[in-house]
């Protein structure tokens, strides 16, 4: 195996990039790499059991996605709700973050969101003019190359809360979903000798 970054950089064409899920989750493709023959298979998700061996355990990450993301009334700026800190005050990620300073103000849902400080991580804390629940009209906070806006279009929004979450998730805390773990079906779980972890 490679050690150079540069070997792993390729082209992948924008329109290969599902913007919707398929209609079962495991029907998705698996890349299954055979590394004793330096081989590289194309196979379904269904048939991960034969790819394993007897002594193979799968550790599942059981943790649940909030659905904390928000955009502003105008649409200039995107949300996601890491943590409350404080009765209205929260630590959240921003898009665009360079025009959304300490002082800078928003909208969402009626309610106003302001930056105050600016963390090392590139978070904000935020203080909301009322002490709302994040996830109440929440959107999915969905990897940035899905390209649509889940919070536009409801019928989106209900498909991403179904199918953004791993069928075995339990525990709230995530702010994405461990998305290899989004093709499981409880089928599948049914076959496999698994554990679950919770991390988040």
């Amino acid at each position: 195996m490679s050690t150079r970054l540069n070997d792993y950089y390729y082209e992948l064409p924008r329109e290969l990039i599902a913007q919707h899920p398929l209609p079962q989750r495991e029907d998705s493709r698996m890349m299954v790499v055979l590394r004793d023959r330096k081989k590289i298979e194309h196979a379904h998700f269904v048939d991960l059991k034969k790819f394993l061996r007897d002594e193979d355990l799968l550790v599942l990450n059981n943790s649940r996605v909030l659905p904390a993301r928000h955009f502003s009334n105008d649409g200039k700026f995107e949300f996601l709700f890491l943590e409350k800190t404080a009765p209205c005050r929260w630590k959240a990620l921003v898009k665009p973050s360079r025009k959304f300073g300490k002082g800078a103000a928003a909208v969402i849902q009626g309610v106003r969101a302001e930056a105050g400080e600016i963390f090392e991580d590139g978070s904000r804390e935020i203080t909301l003019s009322e002490d709302v629940d994040v996830q109440q009209g929440g959107a999915m906070p969905l990897p940035p190359y899905i390209k649509r806006l889940a919070v536009i279009d409801p019928r989106f929004r209900a498909e991403d809360e179904a199918r953004y979450q791993t069928v075995f998730a339990k525990y709230e805390g995530s702010l994405a979903a461990p998305t290899a773990g989004l093709h499981f079906t409880p089928q599948i779980l049914g076959i496999l000798p698994h554990v679950f972890i919770t991390l988040h």
